[in-house]
């Protein structure tokens, strides 16, 4: 069952957010999730199996230009995660159409997302799932 998480549900949502981004569980990270909860740009689906949380999917408009797209607002999925247990059960598909359906709801008629250079498993799902692959960058910092 997949479900758009309320406000109660971050910290849940924070929990695999933190196994997925490979960071710590703090209250920085749950408020983080409360605001995207909580806003009309974004929305966090959470797909449960057996009353159990199995993953989520966290999706927001971007109005800013979107590599390969021709439009804006674009619906763009931020992060994607699905517990160890339940993967290879198309959990991650059908927290990709949550995110793809609600974007459309908004008026979107092109969905984006990315993934790190070397996440040979992300690159996969993205094809597996419909993306096509627009571009390839590396990106640079430095302090002033």
């Amino acid at each position: 069952m997949i479900k758009r998480a309320g406000l109660q549900d971050a910290a849940v949502v924070a929990k695999m957010a933190a196994r997925l981004w490979d960071t710590r569980v703090d209250e920085e990270l749950k408020a983080l999730f409360c605001g995207l909860i909580a806003s009309r740009e974004a929305a966090v689906f959470l797909a449960y199996e057996a009353q159990e949380a199995a993953g989520f999917a966290q999706c927001q408009l971007r109005h800013d230009y979107v590599e390969g797209t021709h439009t804006s607002p674009v619906g763009y999925l931020e992060g994607i995660y699905v517990e160890e247990a339940f993967r290879r059960r198309g959990v991650a598909l059908q927290l990709l159409k949550a995110c793809e359906n609600w974007a459309r709801g908004l008026g979107c008629v092109e969905f984006a997302s990315d993934c790190e250079l070397e996440n040979k498993e992300s690159f996969g799902f993205h094809l597996a799932a419909g993306f096509s692959e627009k571009n390839r960058i590396i990106c640079f910092s430095k302090e002033l």
